[in-house]
Parts: C-alpha cells; structure tokens; sequence
C-alpha cells in the first residue's frame, strides 16, 4: 500500500475469495486491473501480479515477459522477481521517461504496454469463449428444430445458460471501457509515467527558483517579485495541464470495438436461440390444434354412434312386434331377415352420413381445418 498509494477498498478488488466484476481502475500513484481473471497492479516502473503461480495465468504471463522483454519496452527492463505474498513485478526502470522515441517510432509507457496485454488476454479468452459457443449452439439449435425431444431440450438449455453468463462478462467489460472513454479525467489519472516525470521536473523547477533567490539582492527582488510570480506561475500552469490522452484513447477504442464485434456475435446467437423457439412454440401450437380437431372429430362420432345405439335400444325392448315373431315358414324367415338388414343397414347409413354431414358443417365454419 505503501508503495502504490492505494486504498484497502482498492486492493479487495484483487481479492480472489470476493467476486468483483471486471474492473480498470486509475488512482494517483497505480493503476488497478481485473479482467476475466487477470488481476495487476500497474505502476509507472513494475506490474505486481497476484497469485502469478495459477495455472489460468500461464498464458498472460507468457505473454507479458515476451511484451516487457521487446528492446522497445525500456532501456533496463529487468528480468522477473518475486515479491512477498505472491506478487510477481516487472521493473522498466529507476526514472522513466514521459514518452520514449526510437527514429520516428513513439513507444508507449510501460503502464500502456501492460493494459494492453491485459486487455488483449482478456478479449482473447472472451472471443475464444464465445466461439466455442457458437460452433456448438447452431448445430444443436437446428438439431432441436428438426426433432424436439428430452435431450435436445436439455442440451440447448445448458448452451443457454452459458451464452447467458458469457453475454454478462462481456457487456461488463464493454461498460467498462465505455466508461473510460467517456470520462477524460480517468484517462488522464491513468498516465503514470508522464506524472512521475511531471513531478520530476517540478522538484528540479523548484530548486533552480531558490538558489536563484538566494543569490540575489533584497532590493532586487522586490522589484522583481511581481514578474517571478507570474513566470512562476506560468510554469506551474505548464507543468500541470491536463495530458494529452489521445494514446490512451486510442488504445482503448481498438478493444472496445473487439470486444462489441464479440458482443454482437452473442446477440446473434441469441437472436437464433430465439428465433428457434419460437419455431418450436408454433410447431407445438400446431401439433395442439392438430389434436384438438382429432377431439373434435371423435366426439362428433361418438355422438353419431350413441344415436346409432338408441335405435339399437329400441329394437331391444321387450315389447311384441311382428319383427321379432319367430317365423312359421321359410319364406317367412326370409322376410324377417330381410328386414333386419334394412333396419341395421338403414341405422348404420344414417349415422355416417349424420357425421358427415357435421364434419362439413365444421369445415364450412372454420371449426375444422
């Protein structure tokens, strides 16, 4: 804390035990860094990374020695060294320059090259995330949209959660850099190394101004006091205008525009994810109107069948009609058959043609399709 200036409440971001969210934080003497994992501490001169030991890390890490090792990151970057409780840092330097210039190549400060490595590492494991959400979610959203089934279901769900929680660490880091850029004073806290070398140049100011004071007459300067305070002033006014951030700007758009292209690419899928279920929604009202005709059309028929099983009830009452007389003679059986069949014949075409005539009648509504 001694060393960076920072706050209790600053270094708990860092803290792997709380859930922060993405974070980019500019103080006076340190700039603080959560994203996607990668947690730093940037100063004017070193980067502190904590638990430099995990695993996740590996690949920043890796990436970070290849960037500060670069001839162009500084003069006298020295090699990594470990610092208590499990900070690893990055030294470029006693005093470094406000901006260094190799022939007609600007290099940016050492705290730049570092945010730009941890932006990098963060957009690259966004992008790679959402990738492999994309190979997997369009082949079994249309799978799902072929054959809806139990599995496929439970598949696209899980896909959907993911895509979910994806979506919400994008858009946080999305924010973030947004609110950077809309904030001028943040970027310009952000500039380590131009305010050391401010500072620097202060103290020398300063120093100059007394011994100059101090070799000349009373007289003199009181006759002068008014024109040294304005030179004095002008020179702190100079010393202390407000940085130029187009750099930083710079620098901060071209991730911001990575990372809305990946943000994009997760609304399309959810877009498609959308898109398929409603697909599924009009499948399934489909299939339920589908059924309720079937309904409809088995309870016309039941009602066409009980019609049919009154005339049947009728017949089958105990009452004494010259149907149901034992024959006496061939021909009279003959007869009595024959009449049977009329009646079952006549009964049976009645009721068909009844439900015929209902199923036109609903079709003619509209009731039936």
């Amino acid at each position: 804390m001694k060393m960076t200036g920072l706050p209790g409440r600053d270094l708990r971001v860092l803290d792997p035990v709380l859930s922060y969210p993405s974070t980019i934080l500019g103080r006076d003497r340190a700039i603080v860094v959560r994203l996607q994992g990668v947690k730093a501490i940037i100063t004017a001169t070193e980067v502190l990374v904590p638990d430099h030991e995990d695993v996740v890390l590996a690949s920043f890490l890796v990436d970070l020695r290849a960037r500060l090792s670069h001839p162009d990151a500084a003069p006298s970057t020295n090699p990594a060294t470990d610092r208590g409780n499990g900070m690893e840092q990055r030294d470029q330097g006693n005093v470094p320059p406000a901006l260094s210039i190799v022939g007609t190549t600007k290099i940016p400060p050492f705290e730049f090259k570092v945010l730009e490595v941890c932006l990098e590492h963060a957009c690259k494991s966004l992008e790679s995330q959402t990738r492999s959400l994309e190979k997997e979610a369009y082949p079994a959203l249309d799978k799902l949209g072929s054959k809806v089934s139990t599995l496929n279901l439970d598949h696209v769900r899980n896909l959907k959660s993911r895509m979910v929680d994806l979506s919400g660490r994008v858009q946080k880091v999305r924010d973030e850099l947004e609110h950077l850029l809309d904030d001028d004073m943040d970027m310009s806290e952000m500039y380590l190394t131009r305010k050391l070398s401010f500072q620097g140049l202060s103290g020398s100011l300063s120093r100059a101004d007394s011994n100059k004071y101090a070799s000349v007459d009373h007289d003199d300067d009181r006759e002068e006091e008014g024109h040294d305070d304005e030179t004095e002033s002008g020179r702190e006014s100079s010393i202390y205008v407000k940085p130029d951030i187009e750099e930083l700007e710079m620098l901060l758009e071209a991730y911001f525009v990575q990372i809305d292209g990946t943000l994009n690419t997760l609304y399309h899928i959810r877009e498609y994810a959308d898109d398929t279920e409603d697909y599924i929604n009009i499948m399934l009202d489909e299939k339920q109107n589908q059924l309720l005709q079937m309904g409809v059309m088995l309870t016309t028929a039941t009602v066409v069948v009980t019609a049919g099983i009154v005339v049947v009830s009728l017949f089958g009452m105990n009452i004494h009609i010259d149907l149901m007389k034992d024959p006496e003679t061939p021909e009279m059986a003959r007869i009595s058959n024959m009449h049977f069949w009329e009646t079952t014949l006549g009964t049976v075409a009645a009721c068909i043609t009844v439900y015929l005539l209902a199923i036109y009648a609903g079709k003619k509504s509209k009731i039936l399709q």
